[in-house]
């Protein structure tokens, strides 16, 4: 991925909440897909938590390419985070879709990617999680599993009656001194993470750019930084109600943390 070494200037954020873009989901959750549905409940908690960490979220969309309103927002913001949803097209990564692609929307792609750009272009720390971790990975020139085969480490368990699925849990092991780690709280020590897994989908050949900082037991990569700036991503979902408050809040709270002070 090329980027610009050039950051746009902006003014301090001082002591006023710091302005996180995070990009709506465009899928109805009226979608038969129930998977939909799910990834837009779990948007809302990442702005649900964002804000009770001391950040002020703001939704980003687009009407068209090179929409006004969506520069202007962009260019208010002192972080994004990149959520979780359907699968970004294969073609953004050479392949063509298989049939277990779901909710492949072009223009949640567009989206997603001119934000993540504008970001990493204008020196605004980034956090994808789960297809934004997905989406940095092909943006900065990687590619995807397109569905992952039954392993030692399950990764997603079947659907329940309501077809929304239950979170398969599993550990991760986090690499010292990354990105990652201090948002868990650790400034120079590994760390290990207890995490809420429901992706069918996973990194293949890591990106030029991009180091990994977890992998799972069965080494599915679960984590990725660029060591040059501050974007890293995950491959759970450190937003779900079933976790903790605490554990739940604290990420969110050391991502608001990072945005504050960025140089």
């Amino acid at each position: 991925m090329q980027t610009s070494r050039s950051q746009t200037s902006r003014s301090s954020v001082g002591d006023r909440p710091p302005r996180i873009g995070v990009p709506v989901r465009l899928t109805s959750s009226s979608n038969p897909d129930p998977r939909v549905a799910k990834a837009n409940g779990l948007f809302e908690h990442i702005v649900e938590l964002l804000r009770e960490g001391g950040g002020e979220p703001v939704p980003l969309t687009a009407a068209g390419p090179h929409d006004a309103g969506l520069t202007a927002a962009l260019e208010s913001l002192d972080g994004v985070v990149l959520p979780g949803g359907g699968d970004v097209d294969p073609v953004r990564y050479g392949e063509q879709p298989s049939v277990v692609c779901y909710d492949v929307n072009d223009a949640q792609d567009e989206l997603d990617t001119a934000v993540a750009t504008f970001a990493i272009d204008a020196g605004l720390p980034v956090l994808g999680i789960c297809r934004g971790h997905q989406l940095l990975n092909v943006l900065y020139g990687g590619t995807l599993v397109q569905d992952m085969a039954p392993g030692t480490v399950a990764h997603r368990r079947p659907a329940l009656s309501d077809g929304t699925g239950s979170w398969a849990w599993h550990e991760v092991a986090v690499q010292a001194g990354s990105k990652v780690a201090a948002l868990y709280g650790s400034e120079a020590g590994a760390v290990t993470v207890k995490i809420a897994s429901g992706h069918h989908q996973a990194v293949a050949r890591v990106a030029g750019g991009l180091q990994v900082s977890a992998v799972a037991e069965d080494g599915t990569v679960e984590a990725l930084e660029d060591p040059e700036r501050w974007v890293a991503s995950v491959q759970w979902h450190p937003e779900a109600v079933e976790l903790p408050a605490s554990e739940r809040l604290a990420p969110f709270r050391a991502f608001v943390e990072v945005c504050r002070n960025r140089p």
